[in-house]
């Protein structure tokens, strides 16, 4: 599925609790053990959940008393997306304006670069 909106920060979090779960999926209390110190409220993060639920990011399916919360956009997608859209409404649309202004407000070693230049050598042989 394709994302068609941006995560705010705690939705951030929560999907990044729940992308990290086996099979990208876990019931409300599996998502509350996986969450940082200081935790959310339990009403807060199941407002997250009905929120992603709605926005189709997250379905949710009744088991007994309970619930069992999937992604349904993974994190591959979502990034992608997400990415998309920064290099849309920062960099005009340009690959190497994006990688430019990260190279040059990045202090990256020179291991960091030689990774760089193979990947774009390994894209250009493609």
């Amino acid at each position: 599925m394709k994302p068609k909106r941006q995560l705010t920060k705690g939705e951030s979090q929560l999907m990044n609790i729940l992308w990290d779960l086996p099979g990208q999926k876990g019931t409300s209390p599996e998502i509350m053990s996986k969450y940082p110190t200081p935790k959310p409220a339990l009403t807060t993060m199941l407002t997250f959940l009905k929120i992603l639920t709605d926005k189709g990011f997250v379905s949710a399916t009744k088991v007994g008393r309970g619930h069992i919360f999937k992604a349904l956009v993974s994190r591959a997608e979502y990034t992608a997306f997400y990415m998309g859209e920064v290099q849309k409404n920062f960099f005009g649309g340009s690959v190497p304006s994006l990688v430019s202004y990260f190279v040059n407000n990045n202090k990256l070693s020179q291991q960091e670069i030689d990774e760089l230049l193979e990947i774009i050598k390994n894209k250009q042989q493609l």
